[in-house]
């Protein structure tokens, strides 16, 4: 009976207990370097999803326009832009009318809105153009005159004859008229060359030949309403006021 035991709890044979000791040591150790791998393989796995996740999601993402933002004029939002269509449609409509012998428009359309973009300043020097006529203007130039060289430009007393309340203001209100077609700038002087002696006198003027040197002179111009911009004075400036 003893020896039956101790043959059933016996090594089999050819793997004796000290190899397969060693075999579990070894797989043991081993156990942390296949954990390391393992996860290894899994973390780049999930960056392989994530980022063809990512690159599914965003590609159309890049490629689409971002819609316009409302904007919001006076408290309100603006109105989209029209399409080419309905553009050809009002077109068609202003030609319809100019075909038609019984409709007659007296105002000009532009008008209305042409006074909301106007200061009050730039309506004095509206009625001063409408009640004087064309005012003038000089550039200083230095310099011999195939290579002269701009050293100031539009220089007027149309601030102080309009009686502007800022008048340091006067070429942004110019450059503000002649963009609505109201005003000129013409290379032709007035007819009263005397008015340019009292313009070239002023301090701005005589500052402008003093950096211009020994060759400094002016150039005269004028600045003269447009014969739209008469319409529009004789349509929505009240010659009285």
């Amino acid at each position: 009976m003893e020896a039956d035991r101790e043959r059933e709890g016996a090594e089999p044979p050819g793997r004796p207990a000290e190899a397969r000791r060693s075999a579990s040591g070894e797989l043991i150790g081993a156990a942390p370097g296949l954990l390391r791998i393992a996860a290894s393989a899994w973390w780049r796995s999930a960056e392989w999803y994530v980022g063809s996740l990512r690159k599914l999601i965003g590609a159309p993402l890049r490629g689409a326009p971002l819609p316009p933002a409302p904007r919001r004029e006076a408290g309100r939002e603006a109105e989209p832009p029209p399409s080419q269509q309905s553009l050809r449609e009002r077109g068609a409509e202003l030609l319809r009318r100019s075909a038609d012998v019984h409709y007659d428009e007296e105002l000009h359309p532009a008008y209305a809105r042409m006074l909301d973009e106007l200061t009050p300043d730039e309506a004095r020097i509206l009625r001063l153009l409408a009640r004087e006529g064309p005012q003038p203007a000089v550039d200083v130039r230095g310099g011999l005159p195939f290579a002269s060289e701009l050293i100031a430009q539009g220089l007027s007393m149309i601030g102080a004859e309009a009686g502007c309340r800022h008048p340091e203001r006067v070429h942004a209100y110019l450059n503000n008229l002649n963009r609505l077609g109201l005003i000129w700038f013409s290379r032709e002087p007035v007819r009263d060359r005397n008015r340019y002696q009292v313009l070239e006198a002023q301090p701005e003027a005589t500052e402008a030949l003093r950096k211009a040197g020994r060759l400094g002179r002016t150039v005269r111009r004028s600045v003269r309403l447009t014969a739209f911009g008469e319409d529009f004075c004789a349509t929505c400036l009240p010659a009285g006021e």
